[in-house]
């Protein structure tokens, strides 16, 4: 299996790469997530360090279940022939109605076939009120007219 594009990587196909992560992280949906990374990938998320598919697909569960109105904007940060760095922002309402956004960088590096071997995530959240929500489009991938990171002030 190959997740193009595939390293090495120009800034061209690494924007790519970041708006498919993107796109596919605002699915919510770990059985299309999963399987962008190696059968061994290992991940630092926030205090958990999951390794593998099934690992990662019972973190991601766990996410969406409690962060739900889920919605995600990446960008690119840097890049070299196999790895990338993205800061991205999220915004989430939890089971009691309580909206949070959480801010991010992450290091990426990819195998060969395009998948990603190695994520390293540092995560800070702030709570908001729901006026302050910036992230406004319906559940899925984020359309192409909606403001990325950079032109929002984040």
């Amino acid at each position: 299996m190959t997740r193009p594009p595939l390293p090495p990587f120009t800034r061209e196909t690494a924007i790519e790469k970041v708006r498919l992560a993107e796109n596919g992280w605002n699915s919510r949906n770990p059985d299309l997530v999963t399987p962008a990374y190696t059968d061994d990938s290992t991940w630092r998320n926030r205090a958990e360090f999951p390794k593998g598919h099934a690992e990662i697909h019972a973190m991601l569960t766990r996410k969406w279940e409690k962060e739900t109105e889920y919605r995600l904007i990446k960008e690119l940060w840097a890049f070299t022939d196999n790895r990338i760095a993205v800061r991205y922002a999220y915004e989430w309402c939890d089971a009691d109605g309580n909206w949070t956004r959480s801010y991010g960088n992450e290091n990426w590096e990819f195998a060969e076939d395009g998948r990603m071997a190695n994520r390293h995530a540092s995560i800070n959240d702030l709570p908001i009120r729901e006026e302050d929500r910036l992230f406004h489009w319906p559940l899925g991938p984020r359309p192409d007219d909606h403001p990325g990171l950079s032109d929002l002030g984040l």
